[in-house]
C-alpha cells in the first residue's frame, strides 16, 4: 500500500495578512491620527479654562451662601478657607453653617490655589485663577479666569 504524504487538512486557516494589507491599515491609521490628534490637542487649553469657570461659579455660590448666613463675605485674610472651617480671626462668623459650605477647596486646573480678594478690585469680591503661567495677566491659556466674567 502507498501512503499519501502528510499535508495539512485545512489549508486556508493558517494564512496570515499580506504586507500590502498591513501597509494599507498603517496608512489609514496614520491619516486618522493626523486629522484627529491636532483637533484634540488644541482643546485641552479650552477645557481647562472651562473647568476653572465652573469651579469659580461653584465657589461663588458657596460665598453667597456664606454672606447670607453671616451678612458679609469673608475677608481676604480669612480667605476661601472660611468655606470649609469657621474663621477664628477677623470679623465674627456667628451664622456660620455647621459642616461648611463646600467639602474641600479645589485647585485650579493648572494645580494652583484659587485667589480671593474681599473687597475685590473688579467687584464686591474677586475670585480668580492666574491661568497656566500662574502670573497676573497673560493671553490665551495664560490669561486670568475670574468671577467677573
Amino acid at each position: 500500500m502507498h501512503k499519501a504524504p502528510n499535508r495539512p487538512r485545512f489549508r486556508g486557516i493558517a494564512r496570515g495578512f499580506t504586507l500590502v494589507e498591513i501597509m494599507v491599515v498603517v496608512v489609514i491609521i496614520g491619516i486618522l491620527g493626523a486629522l484627529v490628534v491636532p483637533k484634540l490637542m488644541g482643546r485641552t487649553g479650552e477645557s481647562r479654562v472651562t473647568a476653572a469657570k465652573v469651579d469659580i461659579a461653584t465657589l461663588m455660590q458657596a460665598l453667597k451662601l456664606y454672606k447670607l448666613d453671616n451678612q458679609r463675605y469673608p475677608t481676604t485674610e480669612q480667605g476661601l478657607k472660611s468655606l470649609i472651617e469657621k474663621p477664628t480671626a477677623g470679623p465674627a462668623a456667628n451664622g456660620w453653617k455647621a459642616g461648611g459650605y463646600v467639602e474641600k477647596l479645589p485647585k485650579d486646573p493648572w494645580g494652583n490655589s484659587y485667589q480671593y480678594l474681599s473687597p475685590g478690585v473688579r467687584g464686591e469680591v474677586d475670585l480668580f485663577s492666574l491661568g497656566a503661567d500662574g502670573q497676573p495677566g497673560g493671553a490665551g491659556e495664560d490669561s486670568d479666569v475670574g468671577s467677573w466674567e
